[in-house]
């Protein structure tokens, strides 16, 4: 497990994907806004859903983020689009309803940092999130990730086009203990 100060990062398990179905898959506006895709019904049990994990897919790297007190689950990490030539790639989380505002993202966002930096030997991660996802934008300012422009209206969400931030954290700049 990959550790921060709160959150761990560990392995998906059979048992989390029910709970990350139920509580961030099938919210559909919380959904919509953070895939940046329609959302659609998604069958119990399906192989085919979001959580399930595909141990041969390379540039896609999922978490499930526990509480290191105790092991509860408390949301959803990625390391994604992993490309090995250019040394980048791109990071994302999601956190239980019951888990926001507790300065978990932060924390995520460190850990896969480290993860992405040092585990991976990757040059570049980069984060893009809607412009008013307050929370996401934080999290990733703390751990020194630098607004590199805006998508202006890029997403459509809801029945409306939104802008979207393109965030970048460069190795040389990131500093592993900088999130407040």
């Amino acid at each position: 497990m990959l550790m921060g100060s709160k959150v761990g990062l560990r392995a998906r398990h059979e048992d989390d994907i029910p709970i990350l179905q139920a509580e961030l898959h099938d919210d559909v506006v919380n959904y919509s806004r953070a895939v940046g895709g329609a959302w659609r019904p998604s069958t119990p049990g399906s192989k085919d859903a979001q959580f399930v994990v595909d141990d041969t897919e390379q540039r896609h790297v999922p978490f499930s983020v526990v509480e290191l007190d105790d092991g509860t689950l408390v949301g959803s990490a990625v390391l994604s689009n992993i490309d090995n030539h250019n040394r980048s790639a791109h990071i994302g989380l999601g956190l239980l309803p019951s888990s926001r505002g507790k300065g978990y993202g932060t924390d995520v966002v460190a850990v896969l940092c480290h993860y992405g930096f040092v585990v991976r030997g990757l040059q570049r991660l980069q984060i893009e999130t809607l412009s008013d996802n307050a929370a996401m934008l934080r999290s990733a300012e703390r751990n020194g990730f630098v607004r590199e422009g805006v998508l202006r209206s890029s997403a459509w969400v809801m029945g409306e086009f939104l802008d979207e931030v393109l965030l970048g954290l460069l190795v040389q700049d990131w500093k592993p203990d900088s999130k407040s």
